[in-house]
C-alpha cells in the first residue's frame, strides 16, 4: 500500500467525468487501499479515484471518530437527498491551502458496488454525507468550489495559487 501523490488543479483530469468500474478485481482492490493510504495521509475524510489520477468510478470515505472505517465504493449513485442542509468547511488536496463551507443534503441514500462486488445501497448523515456527495462531485468532473458563485470562486483559486 502506497500514499499516491495527487494531481494538482487545473489538471483536466479533474474536469472528466471517470468511467464505471466493470468488476472488482485484485488491481481494483489494490487502488482502493492505496487511496485509503493517501486519504490518510492527508488527513481527510474521502478520496476519489481521479484525484490521484485514476480514471475509474471508485470512492473512499472514512468520517469516524477512531479512523479505520474506510467505505470503499465503485459506481457510487446518489439515490436520495434530505431536504434539510448541513454547512461544511471543504477542501481538497488537488488545491492546497484553501477551503470553503459549503451546504449540501445533510443525509443521502446512496448505491454502490461494495468491496465483494455486491451493490449495496447504505445512508449517509453529517459529515459522511458531506465526504460522499464531494467524491461523487469528483468522479463526474466537479470541484466542491463549482458550488460557489464564480466571485469567491475565482478568489478561492486566486488564493491557492499565491500559496502555491
Amino acid at each position: 500500500m502506497t500514499a499516491r501523490t495527487c494531481i494538482p488543479w487545473p489538471d483536466k483530469r479533474l474536469r472528466t467525468p471517470a468511467a464505471p468500474v466493470e468488476a472488482i478485481s485484485d488491481e481494483i482492490r489494490a487502488i482502493w487501499d492505496d487511496m485509503i493510504d493517501t486519504m490518510e495521509a492527508m488527513p481527510g475524510v474521502g478520496l476519489a479515484a481521479p484525484q490521484i489520477g485514476v480514471m475509474l468510478r471508485l470512492a473512499v470515505v472514512d468520517a469516524s471518530e477512531e479512523r479505520g472505517k474506510a467505505i470503499r465504493m465503485a459506481n457510487p449513485e446518489i439515490l436520495h437527498a434530505s431536504v434539510k442542509m448541513n454547512a461544511h468547511d471543504e477542501a481538497s488536496p488537488n488545491l492546497p491551502g484553501v477551503w470553503a463551507k459549503i451546504e449540501r443534503p445533510r443525509g443521502v441514500t446512496v448505491r454502490f458496488m461494495n468491496a465483494e462486488g455486491e451493490m449495496q445501497e447504505q445512508d449517509f448523515v453529517g459529515l459522511w454525507a458531506t465526504s460522499v456527495q464531494h467524491q461523487v462531485d469528483h468522479l463526474n468532473g466537479k470541484m466542491y468550489f463549482d458550488h460557489l458563485g464564480k466571485v469567491k470562486r475565482d478568489m478561492l483559486i486566486r488564493r491557492s495559487k499565491k500559496r502555491g
